[in-house]
């Protein structure tokens, strides 16, 4: 258990704009920093992150909260494991009773699959480093690979010894559960249930996610039996998904965004020779085609894509690959390849870093002029082969989604192709009428209907009309209503959002002078039942603090356990709007009031058309009465209260200013 104190300092030295800032690339607006939401797809950004105020907020998707929010939501983080996220981050030592293995193990699978491919990693990395074996065979090869000291400890290189259950053993007799050693896939399974390790007799690779917990691991062996696969990689499970990773992102995010430009490579030879080269910008697909997960990281961090393969045959045919995922999603593409069938780790081995460095600066090519090239080499003037090239080339511009650029890539192509322009933007039409065509078809057939024994989608459960009687009498739990977010609703959530945003500023009252907002708001509000749940626990929290003294801040429930409240918190002092800067200057002399400048009126404002709301919901009560023509009803009592409601209801109404046609 992590103490109180730690966690106290941890949310405080956490700072809303770094923690996002590792994970998406914000750019200032006004006071706000804003990018694209990496908890959705967008191509224009909606995400704002509030440095003053310590949150984030989508104004697409919803998403809000704190700096240990957004660690786990986007990392799918418990609340102790984004807790030691940002504590490591800060070098903020945690204060906790200490753990064996076997209960840290027993706790939730998915910590213990993290905590299992921890210790797997140190165990790699004391078997190349302490171990004569591991230094003989695996720190000799990476240092044969030209590979520096500190590059090796930075990408936590290791090595497995050639034995069948060394690490399974290891990992038994320190607490783990074999069943977990093969959900990571460090260990198989053999048909009389006992266990040998993946990676024996292998270099190890250990394979982060964004926030640099290791997740999966890459194994090269060191024999030359064609009948030995080359790489063995760790298999899917609950933390690692291989088409959402890509490989050293942990250590190029910064420099992604420093430099506005994303390096991708094959192998994680290329990463590591390229980090050793000076150059940090780089990630690797791993091996693996390319998939949407994959460039949506990408593009969380540049728009600016460098695909870097080697020279041959097949890595021109690799470069080609996944292109089309790169431009239907906004990136910018190029390419360059290696001379001589080198790739980026031969070529920095052969020619050194600077030269390498030069090398990349000076032969990229983009993409679309590119692909144009290398396909009209392979024509060998055959004309009909020559027509294929050029629908190629024009499928590829189809899919850009920006219009100036597919404008310009139009105007290039035609002349490298040789054909008129109005040809190829004919073509280019064709096929965007043609994917439109088979979107809708596709459209159509996922909002048909399903088997007559099948509910639609679209339509409700089998349960949903039935009593909660009639739910009980089968064992279901009575159904939950959904929240219809009604005018009262509305106005309970502005007194909450008058007391998160100015709470505890001044305002001037008549015979009073200058007294909080919150005291005199609560005290106006002592005859009114919220009802609105999250903003009733909110308005309670208030009053409770208020008989001390207190006024919480905004943030205090930032983090709450309630999503609900968390939510309701964020949404309040969140706004998607700001006043330009072109407003309140001398050059224009036009001067907008904050909201600030007249809380007092904002104030009585709001408790007078929560009150007037209320008022009229009794009128229509006592109106619903005497209709009924009940026995029971005392007729004189009710007109009597109606009146004097009604009297409460114009009052009201005047100082608002609003006019009462009755």
């Amino acid at each position: 258990m992590i103490t109180k104190e730690t966690i106290e300092k941890v949310l405080d030295a956490a700072r809303i704009e770094e923690v996002v800032g590792d994970f998406v690339d914000l750019k200032k607006r006004g006071t706000s920093l804003i990018g694209n939401c990496p908890f959705h797809n967008e191509k224009t950004p909606s995400f704002h992150v509030s440095v003053a105020k310590g949150i984030y907020k989508c104004f697409g998707c919803g998403a809000g909260g704190d700096s240990l929010k957004f660690v786990m939501e986007l990392e799918k983080y418990s609340y102790p494991e984004a807790i030691r996220y940002l504590a490591d981050k800060y070098s903020i030592g945690i204060e906790e009773v200490q753990r064996s293995p076997a209960q840290l193990a027993a706790q939730d699978k998915r910590e213990s699959l993290y905590v299992l491919s921890a210790w797997a990693g140190k165990f790699f990395k004391e078997q190349l480093w302490d171990t004569p074996g591991g230094q003989a065979i695996g720190l000799s090869y990476f240092k044969e690979r030209g590979y520096r000291e500190d590059i090796i400890k930075k990408f936590d290189l290791g090595y497995s010894p050639d034995q069948w259950t060394a690490l399974s053993d290891a990992a038994i007799a320190s607490g783990f559960h074999k069943d977990y050693l093969k959900e990571v896939g460090l260990s198989i399974e053999r048909d009389d249930a006992s266990i040998y390790d993946r990676f024996r007799g292998r270099v190890i690779f250990p394979i982060h996610n964004l926030t640099g917990r290791i997740i999966g691991f890459g194994g090269r062996t060191l024999k030359t039996e064609k009948s030995v696969p080359k790489y063995v990689n760790s298999p899917e499970s609950e933390i690692y998904h291989k088409s959402d990773v890509l490989y050293g992102l942990n250590f190029a995010k910064k420099a992604i965004m420093d430099k506005d430009t994303c390096y991708l490579v094959e192998g994680y030879a290329d990463v590591i020779s390229m980090h050793q080269a000076g150059v940090e910008n780089v990630v690797s697909s791993s091996g693996t085609s390319l998939t949407s997960g994959q460039i949506r990281l990408i593009a969380r961090f540049t728009k600016n894509v460098v695909i870097l393969y080697d020279g041959d045959a097949a890595g021109i045919k690799a470069s080609l690959r996944g292109t089309d995922m790169l431009l239907e999603e906004g990136l910018n593409v190029k390419v360059l390849l290696f001379p001589d069938g080198n790739d980026p780790d031969s070529y920095v081995q052969r020619y050194g870093s600077s030269a390498f460095k030069e090398y990349i600066d000076a032969h990229q090519e983009d993409f679309i002029f590119y692909k144009t090239n290398i396909l009209l080499k392979d024509t060998g003037g055959d004309p009909i082969k020559r027509a294929d090239v050029i629908r190629e080339v024009v499928q590829s511009i189809a899919l850009i989604p920006d219009e100036i650029k597919v404008s310009v890539f139009l105007q290039q192509c035609s002349r490298l192709l040789d054909i008129e322009e109005r040809v190829l933007l004919t073509e280019l039409n064709k096929m965007r009428l043609q994917r439109a065509k088979a979107q809708d078809k596709k459209d159509a057939a996922a909002s048909r209907p399903m088997s007559m024994d099948m509910p639609s989608p679209d339509m409700p459960p089998a349960d949903f009309f039935l009593t909660d009687a009639e739910r009980s009498d089968i064992g279901l739990p009575p159904a939950e209503a959904p929240l219809v977010i009604t005018s009262e609703i509305l106005q309970e959530r502005e007194i909450v959002r008058i007391l998160l945003n100015y709470g505890a500023d001044l305002a001037t009252w008549e015979g009073d002078g200058d007294i909080p907002v919150a005291p005199l708001l609560l005290h106006a509000m002592d005859d009114i039942v919220f009802e609105d749940r999250p903003s009733a626990f909110i308005i309670d929290v208030f009053r409770k603090k208020a008989e001390d003294f207190e006024i919480p801040e905004a943030k205090f429930f930032f983090s709450h356990e309630d999503k609900e409240v968390q939510d309701l918190a964020i949404t309040c002092v969140s706004s998607p709007y700001e006043l330009s800067p072109n407003w309140n200057d001398d050059k224009r002399k036009i001067f907008v009031k904050e909201e600030r400048a007249h809380l007092k009126t904002l104030t009585i404002q709001a408790v007078y058309r929560i009150k007037k709301r209320k008022i009229e919901r009794e009128m229509f009560k006592i109106r619903e009465e005497l209709k009924s023509g009940a026995p029971d009803v005392d007729m004189e009592i009710l007109l009597s209260k109606y009146q004097k409601l009604k009297e409460a209801e114009k009052l009201l109404g005047s100082f608002l200013g609003n006019i009462i046609v009755k």
